[in-house]
């Protein structure tokens, strides 16, 4: 027998989308807001937006979130959609289940002690901090979440396609270039994505992994922050809202694009 929708469904429904965006809608809000004190409504202005070009230390922050999250979030999918390939079509192979276990960890390991295992490392290989090994750390965490959306990708693929280009004698690489590599573009995007959104939101790899010149705009808005919310901050973060989401929407339209002409 088909349930319908409760009443009580719709008010958990409700609940838990004013739970989840209402801080967001908030801090929008407010970022239009004409006083100087962030908890004070003084009226609708544009004033912060158009300062923002003024405060230049923000800026760079964004911009180098951005050139991080981007450099970052490329690494993870090439090497995340290698690993979900390995662990789904390779089948049982010596350092399977190690494998396995390694990509899975940054999920669950506390990313304060990620992070002071990555300083440790840097630090022990000589190598300095800056832009590249906040880049590296921020892939090593977005690794586990694109093998493991790749590897859902590739359960749902029937492995028959690839055996029928191997008997028609296509090598491993072109099996899999004309196979379901095509088929898991969503999948990859979806990863990428995920990877993006990922670094961008990350604030405490950063903090161990960053030097000189590499502070992104989740460190900066913080070290603000501790001196008091402006509504600068709830300007810059709206903006980069507006990015995320321009960018996620944009990508599911060219995904069920595609999917569409399949």
């Amino acid at each position: 027998m088909k349930r319908g929708f409760a009443p009580v469904h719709g008010v958990a429904l409700a609940l838990g989308l004013v739970f989840l965006y209402a801080p967001i809608v908030l801090l929008a809000v407010y970022s239009f807001n004409e006083s100087r004190l962030a908890t004070l409504w003084g009226g609708w202005s544009l004033r912060w937006y158009r300062g923002l070009p003024e405060n230049r230390a923000l800026i760079e922050a964004a911009w180098t979130s951005l050139r991080i999250g981007i450099a970052a979030a490329t690494l993870a999918t090439a090497v995340g959609t290698l690993t979900g390939i390995a662990l789904d079509r390779l089948g049982r192979f010596a350092g399977r289940w190690a494998l396995g276990g390694l990509v899975a960890l940054p999920l669950v390991l506390p990313e304060a002690i990620l992070g002071l295992a990555l300083l440790l490392t840097f630090i022990a290989l000589g190598i300095e901090r800056g832009q590249g090994t906040v880049i590296l750390a921020h892939a090593v965490l977005a690794v586990g979440y694109v093998a493991l959306v790749v590897q859902a990708r590739l359960a749902l693929i029937d492995p028959r396609l690839e055996e029928a280009a191997r008997d028609l004698g296509c090598p491993p690489l072109k099996t899999l270039a004309v196979g379901p590599v095509p088929l898991l573009w969503p999948a990859i995007m979806a990863g990428w994505l995920l990877a993006l959104v990922l670094s961008l939101d990350d604030l405490v790899l950063a903090s161990f992994a960053s030097g000189p010149g590499s502070t992104t705009l989740p460190m900066r808005i913080f070290s603000q922050a501790r001196l008091g919310v402006t509504p600068e901050i709830n300007a810059i973060a709206t903006l980069l809202i507006g990015v995320v989401a321009a960018t996620v929407l944009l990508a599911s339209v060219l995904i069920k694009g595609t999917a569409g002409r399949r």
